[in-house]
């Protein structure tokens, strides 16, 4: 028999182990952008490589971890088993192996990192509204005459700082505002205490202070509320919180900080060595002064004792003095009169050259001999200008009408026109004419007239 016919057999697309890894890996990053995990670390190791592996887990799973070296630079703490972190990791798969695992990039503590980043982002803030800025910070006293401490009664912060006080100025008052600086509700009632001694006033400086701690146990200092009631108080205050390398919010505001509360202390209180120094130094300088200053009126006093003289030796001497300046007037004064008189003589002799009495003289001399002169020649001019107005007269006289008329010629006029009748034919008979003789005229009556 022959075997019986069978379907054909359906295509099979065969993976390699390799293959499946391969593309499990690709579809893992590619399906998952980078996250963030937190968990504890557990088997931790570190290869030569410098490398870090270990496992994060939880109470329920764990998972693989790598952290390439090349990340490692931006941490700062020290990975160790049981350590809880927060780290920003991509998902991904060992091809060798297929083992899941993730891909570290970053790490921080899971606790403490919340803290910082709440820690920064509030710095941020406060320091855009001006919270830190020096120009709202208050100068410390120089010699306070009560300090005010704000922090718990419990521990030894506070015994450390009033033995430093005690020690430094036991002087200075110290009031005590006690308040809780861990835990729960301690930020508002540290806040409630700085603005309390903020309204009484009764202290010159506060100090708020806490001893060392983790970045949660001083976390109530690094509250909002507790650093705008540090920025709204008109008295000034020291920050004592922590040790040195301990930073809180409460530091950048306060009006000046100290790297420990005892700091703090030391920082407010003078020191009474050095003031009692002082105060010796000023001694010996005020001492020395008042010496100088009494040795140098001492002096002045002597020289005004040698300048003292009995009243009447001082009057006979001013009667010497006042007869040698009377004296001295007089002489003063005759020189003075002896010195005009020859200035006077000078400047007559000077007006003597200058007067204009010898030109007046000279000028009236030229006046006179000027004036006798123009009276000759004006009486020359005229006896020539009268003989030759004879001459003209009887030149005159010797041709006028009336010479003529006195030697017994007489003139005939028409008696309206006043024409002269030279011919007897221009008038008729029994007209009118007159006739003017060398003395007197004639009205005369024509009877008759004839030719020559």
């Amino acid at each position: 028999m022959e075997p019986p016919a069978t379907a054909a057999a359906p295509f099979r697309d065969i993976y390699s182990v390799s293959r499946l890894n391969r593309e499990a890996k690709a579809l893992l990053e590619g399906g998952f952008p980078p996250i963030w995990i937190e968990g504890e670390i557990s088997n931790l190791s570190r290869p030569a490589s410098g490398h870090v592996y270990f496992s994060l887990k939880d109470p329920r799973a764990q998972i693989r971890c790598a952290f390439f070296r090349q990340h490692q630079r931006l941490i700062g703490i020290v990975l160790k088993d049981g350590l809880q972190v927060l780290l920003r990791a991509r998902v991904s798969l060992y091809e060798g192996r297929g083992d899941f695992q993730i891909i570290v990039e970053y790490l921080e503590e899971a606790g403490e990192g919340a803290l910082r980043r709440a820690f920064d982002a509030l710095k941020q803030r406060l320091a855009q509204e001006g919270l830190f800025d020096t120009a709202h910070k208050q100068p410390l006293p120089r010699l306070p005459r009560r300090i005010g401490i704000i922090t718990s009664t419990s521990g030894a912060v506070l015994h450390d700082m009033l033995t430093t006080l005690q020690r430094r100025f036991p002087a200075i008052a110290v009031l005590v505002y006690p308040v809780p600086v861990q835990g729960e509700g301690a930020a508002e009632k540290i806040a409630a205490a700085i603005q309390l001694a903020g309204v009484r006033k009764d202290c010159d400086a506060l100090i708020l202070a806490r001893g060392g701690g983790s970045l949660e146990d001083l976390w109530p200092f690094n509250e909002e509320i507790v650093a705008r009631a540090i920025y709204a108080c008109p008295v000034p205050i020291v920050s004592g919180v922590g040790h040195e390398t301990d930073f809180t919010i409460a530091d950048m505001t306060a009006d000046m900080r100290a790297p420990t509360p005892t700091a703090a202390a030391e920082m407010l209180s003078p020191d009474q060595q050095e003031w009692l120094a002082q105060f010796v130094r000023i001694e010996t300088r005020l001492v020395t002064t008042l010496r100088g200053r009494l040795r140098s009126l001492s002096q002045h006093l002597d020289w005004l004792g040698a300048r003292l003289v009995h009243p009447r030796n001082r009057i006979a001497l001013m009667q010497q003095r006042l007869g040698a300046i009377s004296q001295r007037m007089n002489l003063a004064q005759i020189t003075r009169l002896r010195h005009a008189r020859t200035e006077i003589q000078t400047l007559t002799a000077r007006l003597h050259r200058h007067s204009p009495l010898p030109s007046l003289q000279a000028a009236a001399l030229d006046n006179r001999h000027l004036h006798a002169r123009l009276v000759a020649g004006v009486k020359l001019h005229l006896e020539r200008a009268d003989a030759r107005l004879r001459q003209i007269m009887q030149t005159l006289h010797a041709l006028s009408p009336l010479a003529t008329l006195e030697r017994g010629y007489a003139i005939v006029q028409h008696p309206d026109t006043g024409a002269i009748v030279s011919d007897a034919t221009t008038v008729k008979p029994g007209e009118r004419v007159q006739t003017r003789l060398s003395n007197g005229y004639l009205d005369c009556l024509v009877e008759k007239t004839r030719a020559s």
